[in-house]
């Protein structure tokens, strides 16, 4: 869920965004905001900016802002001084970035989306789906972001944080001066009524499997302090997750309010329909929501996406069948929009109910799948080949050298055989599980029946899918996106106790492997526990991962400013937070 190429063309930020008139590859290093403009003006912008050796990594990414959208002298020069960097080099550096090309102000922003049904929720804790993710992103901030190249927190809410040495105790300051969309001021009490809420023993927030380890959260002479039971140097990329958006008093009172910080307030909700959205003229920040209004439509039909952004009626549109990315991008007005992340679509089953409980079931489906097959006829190569574990070479400290699991009908005939099951094994399978998904269960199918293995498939409507079906059924079709960290992702999904195990995995030494790896400071240790871990859900678990897919989508050419961002799918849900329109 949003749980989120080889091509030719143009890179932005490390990411490949893809226009089909674009021949050539211009590697950047620009921080988070620089995918604000045209790939024209990105080149000529860095370029000027890289002459600037002073420069490190955060006064990269305040250059981005002033590029990105005007963060004024004073916050520019105050934040970069307070890294190190002279007045004069501070002040020409401002100079530069500012004299690059602004975005424009103003228009309305129309999204046709894939994922979105009438079981919707507003309630941060319980997005699911893609539509309510980019929502979340849209109305909300979280305490902490993600840079778009490389995954690392970088401040939001939270201006800064320190760990204890044992990284077990974590003091964040939480910036002043922010409001609610309510006009009241959002104070250290929201921030742990937030945290305290979606970390609660009865909580369903998709986020609560992240913060288990949790025991303490208060307001501490206005610093937000958090006690874990062990060491954890990943604690800040955990609060990125976008279930936890700040909102008042935690979102007690009401949480479908959709009342947060973010660039824009909540207009109108239709679960399934559409959403609106109107720009908040008290927004914090100055290098964001750039466009009047937003209006998220559900459009969980792939040719009429498609065809609402090739006739304009809309100016950006998720998951773009690769099947169609010929035809779509002949049209003179569209640009395909794709990066390359840790998503992947899956298969999975639930370890802890018949027939899928017994081991050599599920290793004889994992041999029976071709992958190979799946990354070319689906993904139609804008993507890679997946290990049946949910982490690839976009995370840091990925374990590399394990064995490539390969389509081998005569093993998976061999297990399926020793499980002592006969009978056909229901597979339920949706268009709104990932682009594809259909097709993609029927090439199973097929390859799975050259192993002696039957597959009945079940088409599910769309609507609801992810209430009735997702995290329910047995055996389904699913996706999901990218994460901050392994730990982000493993805790989220493959912790015994977690609330999205969606396939029951619950493996003693894989826990206790996750919890001393949080707390591990020496990094080879480390790598060696996520590869031990790797191994685990790959050989034992009932995770069926053939692909990892790229991001497809697609906008108008007058759309600017989209941040090719690995964090997840549509720029990491802020898309309509960073786009706006050329003149």
């Amino acid at each position: 869920m949003s749980r989120g190429l080889r091509k030719k063309g143009s890179y932005v930020g490390g990411n490949r965004t893809i226009s089909h008139d674009r021949q050539h590859e211009t590697p950047l290093s620009m921080e988070e905001e620089t995918g604000r403009r045209g790939v024209d003006d990105k080149n000529r912008n860095l370029h000027r900016i890289r002459g600037t050796r002073e420069m490190n990594d955060f006064t990269r990414y305040l250059a981005g802002r002033v590029i990105a959208g005007g963060m004024n002298r004073r916050e520019f020069m105050g934040r970069a001084m307070a890294a190190g960097v002279t007045l004069s080099s501070a002040g020409t550096l401002f100079a530069k970035s500012a004299a690059a090309q602004t975005p424009q102000k103003g228009g309305n922003l129309k999204l046709g989306l894939e994922g979105g049904a009438a079981t919707d929720s507003i309630d941060p804790a319980k997005a699911t789906s893609q539509v309510m993710f980019a929502a979340v992103r849209t109305w909300g901030d979280t305490l902490v972001e993600t840079h778009p190249e490389t995954r690392a927190p970088i401040p939001s809410l939270a201006e800064s944080w320190a760990p204890s040495p044992d990284a077990k105790t974590w003091t964040f300051k939480i910036r002043k001066g922010v409001t609610f969309h309510d006009g009241k001021e959002m104070t250290v009490d929201d921030v742990v009524a937030t945290l305290k809420r979606h970390s609660d023993e009865k909580t369903e927030s998709g986020a609560a499997g992240m913060l288990k380890s949790i025991t303490g959260i208060e307001n501490k002479g206005g610093d937000l302090v958090v006690t874990l039971d062990a060491g954890n140097a990943d604690l800040p990329a955990i609060f990125t997750d976008y279930h936890l958006v700040i909102q008042p008093n935690g979102g007690v009172d009401n949480p479908t309010a959709g009342i947060g910080t973010g660039p824009y307030k909540v207009k109108s909700f239709e679960p399934g329909v559409r959403m609106t959205f109107e720009k908040n003229e008290n927004d914090w920040r100055t290098d964001r929501g750039y466009v009047q209004t937003v209006e998220m439509i559900t459009m969980n039909d792939a040719t009429a996406r498609v065809a609402a952004l090739a006739s304009g009626q809309v100016q950006f549109i998720n998951r773009v069948d690769p099947k169609t990315v010929a035809l779509l991008t002949r049209a003179p007005t569209v640009q395909l929009l794709t990066t390359s992340g840790g998503g992947h679509y899956v298969f999975i089953m639930h370890c802890d109910k018949a027939p899928f409980d017994n081991i050599d079931v599920r290793m004889a489906l994992k041999y029976a799948i071709n992958r190979e097959e799946m990354v070319e006829r689906i993904l139609g190569g804008y993507g890679k080949v997946g290990n049946d574990f949910p982490i690839n070479d976009t995370y840091a400290l990925f374990p590399e050298g394990i064995e490539q699991r390969a389509y081998d009908p005569d093993k998976a005939a061999f297990h399926y055989k020793k499980s002592g099951h006969s009978g056909p094994i229901l597979l339920r399978t949706s268009e709104v599980a990932f682009p594809g998904a259909v097709d993609a269960s029927v090439l199973f199918q097929q390859s799975a029946k050259k192993a002696g293995i039957e597959i009945e498939l079940k088409r599910e409507p769309g609507d609801g899918y992810w209430s009735n079906v997702w995290n329910v059924q047995p055996f389904s079709a699913s996706y999901w996106g990218s994460r901050a960290t392994q730990d982000q992702f493993y805790s989220g999904a493959y912790l015994s106790t977690a609330d999205w195990n969606d396939t029951r995995f619950k493996n003693e030494t894989f826990d206790k492997l996750l919890i001393s790896a949080r707390g591990e400071l020496d990094e080879a240790k480390r790598r060696e526990m996520y590869r031990e871990m790797a191994m685990l859900v790959r050989d034992e678990g009932g995770t069926i991962l053939p692909m990892f897919n790229d991001f497809v989508n697609a906008g108008t050419k007058k759309l600017m400013g989209y941040v090719s961002d690995i964090g997840n799918d549509m720029s990491n849900g802020y898309v309509a937070s960073r786009v706006w329109f050329s003149a």
